[in-house]
């Protein structure tokens, strides 16, 4: 039975379902920009085409920036065979034991095109090769066509944008929700909403809902963003490790899904500012919303480039504990996601000039 689907699931559908690799966000950037626009006060973009909706509380108060990422993890067509079939290259961290008989879209001059990504079938490879992962290069994608100059004819050219295909689905417990791109849509739905949480509220600072470009290749949409908001203080929303499935240990993670947004307290990026972390901590125990700490030694957010921008930004990623990302699609829980705009909205309403002083010089 097909589920209805709410004001807030149909803005998480056309997010995850929009398709945009680093480098190709035009249309995720659109679909943000069309949520974010009824409560913002004007919608910039930086030069690398980061959005920029900026709200004003206190004209004069500190610059606070809430930023999710439009980029998802895809590939890039690199060449054209002479049967057509695509090679290609990933554009973002893959583990090549999540692609092979995945379907894709290329995005091509005429229009998007389907495809499988294949490779050479078991039966023909001897035991041993068939116990080892098959290499990313072995691989390709096939899109029906019969020759090179038909898959050209459709439009297809090396440098063509290539995005998982997944249709967003609400599971049986519709908490959890299913879909492509969660890293990291649902950071720009969280920037989304805190700007609606704050229409018609006083709040002592200007807030910019920022969704940048191009950080699963380097964090470099935030570079440049950062660099033309110059905000006092940096929040990046994004996605974190689920600790709750088999075979993760508390080691790696003890985060759980449904139980609050995760605040990161170090990762390979950026080491928490304190004094920030303290005071985002306090406001979740005074307002009672869930919340968990987390930490990796590996990967990072749009916090790692917010930073380190001119003289310094205090900042912080809150994250959501989302399962299987880096791959064609995650799933994560609603009442997370509803907390971390809970958490940040609080947060910003008591972010005023003496508070950011403190924040910076504790």
């Amino acid at each position: 039975m097909v589920k209805q689907l709410d004001e807030t699931l149909m803005m998480l559908k056309d997010l995850t379902d929009a398709k945009g690799i680093p480098g190709d966000e035009r249309e995720v950037r659109e679909v943000m920009k069309k949520y974010i626009s009824p409560y913002a006060d004007e919608i910039t973009s930086d030069n690398l085409g980061s959005l920029i909706a900026k709200k004003v509380g206190k004209e004069d108060g500190p610059k606070i920036m809430v930023a999710g990422h439009l980029d998802e993890v895809g590939f890039m067509v690199t060449q054209i065979t002479e049967k057509g079939f695509l090679k290609f290259q990933t554009v973002g961290g893959w583990w090549s034991q999540v692609m092979l008989a995945q379907r894709v879209t290329i995005m091509t001059k005429k229009g998007n095109i389907p495809g499988i990504i294949g490779s050479k079938p078991p039966h023909v490879l001897s035991p041993e090769a068939r116990k080892k992962v098959v290499d990313i290069k072995d691989m390709f994608i096939d899109i029906g066509a019969t020759s090179k100059e038909e898959a050209m004819g459709w439009g297809v050219l090396p440098g063509d944008s290539i995005v998982p295909y997944f249709e967003f689905t609400v599971m049986n417990n519709e908490k959890m929700l299913l879909a492509k791109a969660w890293d990291n849509r649902i950071g720009c739905a969280i920037a989304i909403d805190v700007l609606k949480n704050l229409k018609g509220v006083d709040h002592p600072n200007v807030v910019y809902g920022v969704g940048t470009v191009q950080e699963e290749v380097g964090l470099r949409g935030a570079k440049t963003a950062t660099a033309q908001i110059k905000p006092d203080i940096g929040f990046a929303v994004d996605v974190g490790i689920a600790g709750d499935t088999p075979g993760i240990t508390e080691k790696e993670s003890v985060s759980k899904m449904g139980e609050g947004p995760q605040i990161i307290l170090y990762d390979a990026s950026i080491v928490s500012h304190k004094g920030l972390r303290d005071f985002v901590v306090g406001v979740a125990e005074e307002n009672n919303i869930p919340y968990q700490f987390d930490s990796m030694a590996g990967g990072g957010t749009d916090a790692g480039s917010i930073h380190l921008t001119a003289n310094g930004v205090p900042a912080l990623a809150i994250t959501i504990a989302t399962r299987y990302i880096h791959s064609n699609a995650a799933m994560l829980h609603r009442d997370d996601y509803e907390n971390a705009v809970k958490l940040i909205v609080e947060v910003i309403k008591r972010l005023d000039d003496d508070k950011v002083k403190e924040i910076i010089f504790d």
